[in-house]
């Protein structure tokens, strides 16, 4: 079995086999939380305006993500995970659009065998889901800032799922310490940014 470590944008594009995409702050773990919240499923979409063209035509009920970092203005819910964790979303379809993750799913689906959105919540279920089938290949593609810069979070998941898929117990404590000693926090900890509540950080870093 090859795994493959990709990044960025660019990155899902290449991304072939059965391919995990990483988005850990936040599109990911939003879509975990709304999952385990009763949501029957996530379509993932590249636009605001396919968003909403897919709830006005009743094929999702509710729209959740970001633009720049903030919700759009005729969504639902924003992309911040500890927003929507007291929300019942049992028997909805959400349509999620964010700047990084729903791009790599959109990027990668053409030449993708299997497909999955991962973040460090759903490490554990990736891993043994992406080893079913003996796959030749497995690509995981981290998608950073934007699908254009590479961040700390979304690189340290992808080596700790790697470590898993080779059987290798990893250790979540300290992949906490790093992404908690780097910038990825600044922009949490920044009252000018309320769009981006601290309450994500320890949801997101809940490391399976």
């Amino acid at each position: 079995m090859e795994i493959r470590l990709e990044s960025l944008l660019e990155g899902a594009q290449r991304a072939t086999g059965a391919v995990a995409v990483i988005d850990v702050f936040r599109a990911f773990t939003t879509g975990a939380v709304a999952l385990a919240n009763g949501a029957e499923r996530i379509i993932m979409v590249g636009s605001v305006a396919e968003a909403l063209a897919l709830r006005a035509a009743r094929v999702g009920h509710l729209c959740i993500g970001e633009t720049r970092g903030r919700k759009p203005e005729a969504f639902d819910y924003g992309n911040s995970p500890s927003e929507i964790v007291g929300v019942d979303f049992s028997g909805k379809t959400l349509i999620q659009r964010t700047s990084a993750g729903t791009q790599g799913i959109v990027a990668a689906i053409g030449a993708a065998d299997r497909l999955y959105a991962t973040a460090l919540v759903t490490v554990p279920a990736t891993a043994r889901v992406l080893a079913t089938g003996a796959p030749r290949r497995i690509s995981l593609v981290a998608m950073g800032e934007n699908g254009t810069e590479r961040t700390d979070e979304d690189e340290m998941c992808a080596v700790h799922l790697r470590h898993l898929l080779q059987g290798q117990a990893g250790d979540p404590a300290a992949i906490r310490r790093v992404i908690e000693a780097g910038e990825a926090l600044v922009r949490f900890r920044d009252p000018a940014r309320p769009e981006s509540p601290l309450g994500d950080v320890d949801i997101a870093l809940d490391i399976g």
